[in-house]
């Protein structure tokens, strides 16, 4: 109860003070990639601008790990969500709505090391302990693991509950590699000044999508959406991008274009043919 207490103070803290309190606001749920403090840091400007456009309050919410917060979403706890956990073929199902994604270049999975790590194949990290962000992650678990049984190589699986929370463990030379999202690897190295180097990477897949639970009207999701792909031609929400940008050391576009479900067909076929077991969700 207190650690809850403490991780709802936290976002709370880092809301924008010009934020009007708005009766009964929407919880828009954000998958864990980052540490609480710096995914309040970038997100709650872009609610704070997308509730004043779109007429729709928005307020972020999510737990203290990536598994936690994919299980709020599944139990239906937020109207609106930025993830990419619900393709599997059982939550596929649910009925969320594709409606937006950031702009810019899709997302691989890639297994990393340090830079003076003497590692060079994958098949040199049979037996050590890799680092994971977690069993949800999409190219930080599922997308990799599936490349590392493909290929042979059986590894001890070390979770750190997040993106930035393996990546930690690696600078810290607590596991021999980690598999990562590449994107986050490349703004984490930036801020952190960690050298790398990439020992595989996977195919693109879309980065991850915002997402509308079926309870959200039409009207408001498409208000939301216009809100978010709108933002990066206003002088106001391209500030906010940009220094969410500089905060996160990102290179990617700025700001969010339209999307629909089958764009990502690719993580269904990915989920039909992997060799992972799906479990019952």
């Amino acid at each position: 109860m207190i650690r809850t207490l403490q991780f709802v103070i936290i976002l709370l803290i880092c809301l924008p003070w010009n934020m009007a309190v708005a009766e009964e606001p929407l919880f828009f749920g954000v998958l864990n990639q980052r540490s609480a403090i710096i995914t309040a840091q970038y997100w709650n400007p872009i609610l704070s601008y997308v509730s004043a456009r779109s007429g729709v309050p928005l307020l972020l919410k999510m737990g203290r790990t990536a598994p936690e917060t994919t299980a709020m979403t599944v139990r239906g706890e937020f109207a609106f969500a930025y993830t990419n956990h619900l393709f599997t073929p059982q939550r596929d199902r649910l009925g969320w709505r594709v409606i937006a994604r950031p702009a810019g270049n899709g997302i691989q999975g890639a297994i990393v090391v340090p830079e003076s790590s003497p590692v060079k194949t994958l098949a040199e990290l049979a037996g050590t302990e890799v680092g994971f962000p977690s069993p949800e992650a999409f190219v930080g678990y599922w997308v990799p693991m599936d490349a590392l049984l493909k290929a042979g190589v059986k590894v001890k699986p070390v979770f750190a509950g997040n993106q930035e929370g393996v990546m930690g463990q690696l600078k810290a030379g607590r596991i021999a590699a980690a598999a990562v999202n590449a994107q986050v690897m490349d703004g984490y190295a930036r801020r952190e000044q960690f050298a790398y180097r990439t020992l595989w990477h996977s195919e693109s897949y879309l980065n991850l999508a915002i997402m509308a639970h079926p309870k959200v009207s039409s009207d408001k999701a498409e208000a939301v959406k216009d809100a978010l792909v709108k933002m990066a031609q206003d002088e106001e929400g391209r500030k906010i991008l940009q220094a969410g940008a500089e905060l996160l050391k990102s290179s990617e576009a700025l700001g969010f274009v339209a999307a629909d479900d089958k764009e990502y067909d690719n993580y269904r076929h990915f989920y039909r043919n992997t060799l992972l077991p799906l479990v019952n969700e």
